[in-house]
């Protein structure tokens, strides 16, 4: 038994594959140059030619499409004009297939389909042609057995001759008059055949125009970093460079006979969500409600009755006109107030006005300037530039590259000989013992050379493996790549006492200046056959004066290079010698005396200050003595006070008539006398210590013996 369904998606997939056929024979612009950042990206351009209005397709993987949406330029050269760039949404193809007036979503059967279709006339063969509305499909029961009945499915018609019922397995096909909707249909069924890759977009470009025009395309793509590696010859004859770049096409498409080229540098990129729909999230305001009132009734003022009735008798016509046209201004004003109140709740009286909405309206020639400000040039040039570019540098490959999808391939940057000499390179914090066998080198050639690890052949045996930071054409550096086990070098580090150099006082302060003085031996010795140049290496600290050697060989941002040159069998040595000069700042109210002695003692010191410190000497023995005779007297009425508090308690055991209670009077009195006399001592020395204090103060701040 045939059933439609299967006519049915045979039919859906001959017009998907026709959307698809389509797409693929629409025109293409090739792929003419790749630019590879080491920042993660690149750049691609596309170029070539479109006749007419012309639409161009182009397939991108679902994660390029925000750099595309972020970085794609469009040009339109010889009068053309870019119209749109069109691409699918990243909503669920479900939710985009619901959009249509065919909903495809779910897989429909013949029968479902027919029925979203009611109402809409079709032209059924079944053999004969019948054209008719579609009133519904109806499933009816139909007996193929004694017991067994099949579900059959019958298409109801509205046809001119009246009702006609038809069983869709007879039908052999069946056409939608109304090409809005086959053309609804036709265009799920592409979104469909185009959902068979979930991880692909197409990017849609129309172009409008005369005749054959040029076009360019450019956006970026994240790539993946760009390498380089090098390998250093040497031998008997000058060394040899040899450097290759590492690129890798992860796109979507075939390189080729591209231009392609190499940037290096540090440009800002970053990556933002530009695909995803965003919606702005609105408050929800609800209409403001008012309970109605009750209507109310009041009683009239009695006392005014009789006026109200004369004053009615006096009014004449006019008079009553007036009044009709002052109750209909006061009415629409209330009505107007009303009506403000119910666009702005809340707003005062006063401040509904304000809330009242205004609309300008512009007049021809305003219209015409602001549909101008819009218009504008509807393509953009950029220049060309070779070597440094910005704050990168370039390398162009000369010839064209072809490099098919999802291959990598190593394309040759440099093969030059270059300037390098041979060293060995000795650094106490890499290794203690030996040094390292290194290259100096020099940057001959004309290009940039980007970092990377060299690996390196002397006398065509494998040496070992380097690593070189970014080198710009000219400039020298170093690279180890062994371990030189025939030099040793041996380290020992000398210490000498620090040296007094001056001594000087400010305003009360002493400033002693000193110098530090360090100094490391090096022992270098060459077990090999040939002499070789050591360069050795040490700590740079700001903080300290290199003074032996008088300069180094090599200064870099944290180490000092001293070149030893080292013959066979013969122990050289190096002496690297530094000095820092510190001064120690004393207030001199603060010395003990032994460290004036000290000073005092220094060959160093000048005879002024020498005398200078005496004198604070001697005025400080004498502050010294005035406080040493005031503690004596107030220890003297401490222990008095002590006293005291004993004869207190025994008087209070005895006779005040005996005679050692009286002599306890006496001596209690005589006691009183002295701790007086003491307070009065206390006194006096207290104002002299202060006195004498102040004295020393004036004399520091006036003291300045630089």
């Amino acid at each position: 038994m045939r059933y439609p369904v299967v006519a049915m998606g045979a039919c859906a997939l001959l017009l998907a594959a026709g959307a698809v056929s389509a797409a693929e024979e629409s025109p293409a612009i090739p792929l003419k140059r790749v630019v590879l950042f080491n920042s993660g990206v690149g750049f691609f351009e596309h170029s070539g030619t479109v006749e007419g209005n012309a639409k161009i397709d182009m397939r991108f993987n679902v994660r390029d499409i925000n750099d595309l949406l972020k970085s794609m330029v469009v040009q339109d050269f010889d009068n053309g004009q870019i119209s749109t760039v069109t691409y699918g949404s990243k909503d669920p193809i479900s939710k985009t297939l619901k959009t249509f007036a065919v909903d495809l979503t779910a897989n429909p059967t013949m029968g479902q389909l027919l029925a979203q279709l009611r109402g809409e006339q079709v032209e059924v063969e079944a053999p004969g042609k019948t054209l008719g509305v579609i009133l519904g499909v109806e499933v009816r029961k139909k007996k193929v057995g004694e017991n067994e009945f099949q579900e059959v499915e019958f298409l109801n018609l509205v046809t001119d001759a009246g009702l006609r019922s038809i069983a869709l397995e007879q039908i052999t096909s069946i056409r939608l008059t109304n090409k809005t909707i086959d053309e609804e249909l036709r265009k799920a069924l592409t979104l469909l055949a185009s959902s068979l890759s979930t991880d692909k977009k197409t990017v849609s470009l129309s172009f409008t125009g005369e005749g054959k025009r040029r076009v360019r395309v450019g956006y970026i793509q994240e790539t993946p970093v760009w390498k380089t590696t090098y390998r250093m010859i040497l031998g008997e004859e000058k060394p040899v460079l040899q450097g290759w770049a590492i690129v890798e096409n992860t796109s979507e498409q075939d390189w080729s006979n591209v231009d392609l080229r190499l940037l290096s540098g540090r440009p800002i990129s970053f990556t933002m969500d530009l695909y995803e729909p965003l919606y702005v999230p609105r408050p929800e305001v609800e209409l403001e409600l008012y309970a109605s009132l009750r209507p109310q009734t009041y009683g009239q003022d009695l006392a005014r009755r009789e006026k109200e009735f004369a004053a009615l008798r006096q009014a004449d016509a006019g008079a009553v006109a007036g009044l009709g046209e002052r109750r209909a201004i006061a009415r629409d004003e209330a009505l107007q107030n009303r009506a403000m109140s119910k666009a702005a709740p809340g707003a005062p009286p006063m401040l509904a006005a304000a809330a009242k909405p205004t609309m300008d309206v512009l007049d021809g020639k305003e219209k015409a300037d602001l549909d101008r400000s819009w218009a504008g040039p509807g393509r953009v040039r950029s220049a060309a530039a070779t070597g440094d570019v910005g704050e990168s540098f370039e390398y162009r490959i000369s010839a064209p590259v072809s490099l098919p999808r999802q291959q990598s391939a190593m394309l040759p940057i440099v093969d030059e000989e270059i300037q390098a000499e041979k060293v060995s390179i000795y650094n106490p914090q890499v290794h203690a013992k030996h040094p390292l066998a290194g290259l100096r080198f020099t940057n001959s050639t004309k290009l940039h050379l980007m970092q990377g690890p060299i690996t390196v052949f002397d006398e065509g045996a494998y040496a070992g493996d380097a690593k070189i930071e970014d080198i710009p054409p000219g400039s020298q550096r170093l690279l180890s790549y062994a371990m030189d086990l025939d030099t040793e070098v041996a380290p020992q580090s000398k210490s000498q006492p620090d040296e007094l150099l001056s001594v000087k006082i400010v305003k009360g302060t002493l400033h002693a200046s000193r110098k530090y003085v360090r100094s490391t031996e090096y022992t270098v010795k060459n077990s090999g056959r040939k002499a070789k140049k050591i360069l050795i290496e040490s700590p740079l600290d700001p903080n300290w004066k290199l003074t032996k050697p008088a300069e180094p060989a090599e200064k870099t941002r944290d180490q000092y290079r001293f070149v030893v040159e080292a013959k066979p069998g013969e122990p050289t040595k190096l002496v690297v010698e530094e000095e820092r000069t510190d001064t120690q700042y004393l207030a001199l109210t603060n010395i003990d005396d032994g460290t004036i002695r000290f000073y005092l003692g220094a060959p160093v010191v000048s005879e002024k200050v020498k005398m200078a410190l005496a004198e604070v000497v001697k005025r400080k023995q004498e502050i010294a003595q005035t406080v040493f005779a005031r503690q004596q007297a107030e220890q003297r009425i401490a222990a008095i006070e002590q006293d005291q508090a004993r004869i207190s308690r025994n008087m209070g055991q005895l006779d005040r008539q005996s005679d050692v209670y009286k002599s306890y009077v006496k001596k209690f009195s005589d006691q009183e006398a002295e701790i007086e006399k003491l307070r009065g001592q206390i006194s006096e020395m207290q104002a002299r210590e202060q006195s004498l204090r102040k004295a020393l103060d004036e004399y520091l701040i006036g003291l300045d013996l630089s």
